[in-house]
C-alpha cells in the first residue's frame, strides 16, 4: 500500500508536502507482526526485508518535504519508516525504538545507517544495543524527533503539529523545495566541497524558473508571491 501510494507521490506535481500518519490509536507503526514472522522460512523473512527496506527507500527519496506524525508506538520497522522521513513529530506520551536485537536480529530497513545520521554514532550504537525504547519527551531531547507535543483527547496532537509544519512549508517556491532537499540530502553523503558544488548544481535550477521571477516581482508589489512550481 505504501509503495503503490509513494510510486504515486513521486510524479505528483500539486503535492507539495506529505505527512505520514496512522488513523489507528495509540499506534503509529509497530513493525513487523512476529507471529506471521515465526511461520516464514528463512528465504521469505529476506524477501520481506528487502521490500520493506526499498518501500522505507522510496519513501526516503519523494522529492518533496516529508514529516512522520508519531502519535503512538513506532517500534522496528516503524521508527525506520519514521526515520526516512525529513521531519519527525511526535506526542511526548509516544513511545518508539529500534528493538530488533533483542529478537537476535538487527534493525534491516534502514535503521542502522539512519539512526546514526540523525542523532549520532554513540547514541545511535546504545539505543540499538540495548532495544530501549523512549518516549517522546526523550526523543526530543536527543534530535530523533523535531518536535514533542503533549498529546490531546483526540489522539492526534502530533498530527495536528505536522500539519501546522506543513503550512509553514505550503507558500514556498515548490521548485526550491525540491531542490533544496535534494541539495541537503545529497551533500551530507560528501565532503564540504562536493557538497558546495552540488548546492550551487541545485541552486542553478532555480534561476531559469518562472517562479523566481513571481517572488520578486512580488517582494517589489508587496503582495504574497503566487507560485505555480514552474
Amino acid at each position: 500500500m505504501i509503495s503503490k501510494v509513494t510510486e504515486a507521490l513521486k510524479t505528483d506535481k500539486k503535492v507539495r508536502t506529505v505527512i505520514f500518519r496512522s488513523e489507528v490509536p495509540g499506534v503509529f507503526c509497530a513493525g513487523a507482526d512476529l507471529k506471521e514472522r515465526a511461520k516464514m522460512h528463512s528465504s521469505e523473512v529476506s524477501s520481506f526485508v528487502s521490500k520493506a527496506r526499498a518501500t522505507i527507500n522510496e519513501m526516503a527519496n519523494l522529492p518533496v518535504p516529508t514529516i512522520a506524525a508519531i502519535d503512538g508506538i513506532a517500534l522496528g520497522g516503524g521508527l525506520e519508516l519514521a526515520l526516512a522521513c525529513d521531519i519527525r513529530v511526535a506526542a511526548t506520551s509516544a513511545k518508539m525504538g529500534l528493538v530488533e536485537t533483542k529478537l537476535a536480529i538487527i534493525p534491516g530497513a534502514g535503521g542502522t545507517q539512519r539512526l546514526p545520521r540523525t542523532i549520532g554514532v554513540s547514541l545511535a550504537k546504545e539505543l540499538i544495543f540495548s532495544a530501549r525504547v523512549i518516549d517522546g519527551e526523550e526523543a526530543k531531547s536527543i534530535g530523533l524527533i523535531n518536535h514533542a507535543v503533549e498529546q490531546n483527547e483526540a489522539g492526534d496532537a502530533a498530527y495536528r503539529r505536522a500539519l501546522a509544519l506543513a503550512r509553514e512549508f505550503l507558500p514556498q517556491g515548490p521548485v526550491a523545495m525540491r531542490v533544496a532537499k535534494l541539495a541537503i540530502n545529497q551533500g551530507m553523503e560528501v565532503d564540504l566541497l562536493t557538497g558546495l558544488a552540488i548546492e550551487e548544481a541545485c541552486y542553478a535550477q532555480t534561476i531559469p524558473t518562472k517562479d523566481r521571477i513571481e517572488g520578486l516581482l512580488a517582494f517589489k508589489d508587496k503582495r504574497p508571491p503566487r507560485y505555480k512550481g514552474e
